[in-house]
């Protein structure tokens, strides 16, 4: 081999697979159309979103006013979905309620989508001692069942909106610092990043040009699937009166409101209880349906 060929070949940087990512996703893109739990889950999620937007425009009324003559008033032409107990209009609340679910969820997986994967990062790539502690804290917090954790954070730091969203955020780190941390354990030691060490790449380049990209499919896969868990510990939170508090249209806070009246005015609590287990249901099929995509052990 000529000499100016065997130089160019050694000064070239590594192709790491994220040179195949174009093919890689349309792939997977092709796998989540013909998959119809995804699609079925992805339509939810999108009409979701889509009410979440357009409350304010899709609200007959203001879902904080109403009028004691109005109470509990079933499904009707000028009440679609009835009225409670203070005669508010349900369909309005449910659509505002929407909103603010869907402000918890963003702001909730996104801080634990930050925190997680940074820690991922740190431990699975520097390792030791670094990966010793930081996997010992996760295990502390997963030693905690979930709401217990986030009842134990909002018992210190008080109930309203934001510490709903720290609480929640803040239980789902260790999720995604161990499977961050997993993806980085596998990827280290594969040949395009042992070549971009030997050609001389540094650490940072190496974690967020080689190996961060190419950890993608699990994190979108586990993002996807806590946006339901974010939506029941909320919920779950505001039921028991230490999330979102009234008069805030919030789903969970609905439901701990409308108990009394589960008999004599069941739409009450229908309503609510229903858009919870609608988008759970969505969220969990568009994320089953990302990871049997995503995953090539479960390709066929």
């Amino acid at each position: 081999m000529p000499s100016s060929t065997l130089a160019s070949a050694t000064t070239e940087a590594p192709a790491p697979p994220a040179a195949r990512a174009s093919g890689f996703w349309a792939d997977t893109l092709h796998r989540v159309v013909r998959n119809r739990a995804a699609v079925t889950g992805g339509i939810v999620v999108a009409i979701f979103v889509v009410v979440a937007a357009l409350a304010p425009i899709l609200s007959p009324y203001d879902p904080l006013k109403g009028g004691l003559s109005n109470r509990l008033r079933a499904p009707s032409t000028t009440h679609w979905l009835g009225t409670d107990e203070l005669g508010r209009d349900v369909l309005s609340r449910v659509l505002y309620g929407a909103r603010i679910t869907a402000q918890i969820q963003v702001a909730a997986v996104g801080l634990a989508l930050v925190l997680g994967t940074a820690l991922g990062l740190a431990a699975g790539y520097v390792r030791g001692s670094v990966d010793q502690t930081i996997m010992r804290l996760m295990d502390i917090l997963m030693a905690f069942p979930g709401i217990f954790l986030a009842l134990a954070i909002i018992a210190a730091l008080g109930t309203g909106l934001s510490n709903v969203i720290i609480a929640t955020g803040i239980f789902l780190v260790p999720q995604f610092a161990r499977v961050v941390r997993a993806s980085i354990l596998t990827l280290r030691e594969m040949e395009f990043v042992q070549a971009a060490r030997a050609l001389g790449r540094g650490d940072v380049a190496i974690v967020f040009r080689y190996l961060l990209p190419n950890s993608l499919a699990p994190i979108i896969v586990q993002t996807s699937l806590r946006m339901a868990t974010v939506l029941l510990t909320a919920s779950g939170l505001s039921f028991l009166g230490l999330g979102v508090q009234p008069p805030s249209p919030e789903w969970g806070a609905m439901l701990s409101n409308a108990r009394s009246y589960m008999i004599t005015a069941p739409h009450v609590a229908l309503m609510p209880g229903l858009a919870i287990a609608v988008v759970v249901l969505g969220f969990n099929l568009l994320g089953d349906g990302l990871r049997d995509s995503l995953d090539p052990r479960l390709r066929e």
